[in-house]
């Protein structure tokens, strides 16, 4: 039994975006369904089994957030770095990265031609990771290292929560019919 990555879910940006679109709250704690957007990202994480921290003390940039939260897991086998945002993410998909991880340093899924996340580090990419600042996030840590792409049926890991109607967006999906 391979040694599991933690799941970082980044919960540190300060939602500007949203808040100019219209929120009234921080994006996290906007509601989809009945629950927080955070709230559905940590149940698909839990959901997962795999180890993860909540990285959501104030920090610059994503970079920062990134830095902060490898330090707090050092000892990880590798990292999946999912921002919190992401509230229809399947736990299916966290999975199937950490899954790619054992042969691969950096996994990135896509869906339908999009990258999106959790991106996936081997705990080779940590000194890299832990030297990120600023708004920059891991991506030039995907370009040094040989990144694969892992296709994955899952729209969620593209479904980010930026403003008012992408938050539209995610309740219409969540609505659907299975």
């Amino acid at each position: 039994f391979m040694q599991q990555p933690t799941v970082l879910v980044l919960a540190s940006g300060r939602g500007e975006r949203f808040a100019a679109s219209g929120g009234s709250v921080h994006k996290l704690q906007a509601l989809l369904a009945g629950k927080t957007v955070l709230e559905h990202t940590l149940d698909a994480v839990r959901a997962s089994g795999l180890p993860w921290h909540l990285e959501d003390a104030g920090h610059p940039g994503m970079g920062d957030s990134i830095a902060a939260a490898v330090r707090a897991t050092r000892d990880a086998a590798g990292w999946l770095i999912l921002p919190a945002d992401l509230p229809l993410i399947q736990a299916a998909t966290l999975l199937q990265v950490a899954a790619a991880l054992q042969t691969h340093d950096v996994v990135v899924p896509v869906y339908q031609g999009s990258r999106g996340h959790p991106v996936g580090f081997g705990a080779a990419c940590g000194p890299a990771l832990l030297a990120l600042q600023g708004n920059q996030g891991a991506a030039p840590v995907v370009r040094a290292h040989a990144a694969i792409e892992l296709i994955v049926d899952d729209i969620g890991c593209v479904t980010d929560i930026d403003t008012l109607d992408d938050l539209a967006r995610a309740q219409a999906l969540v609505s659907r019919p299975r």
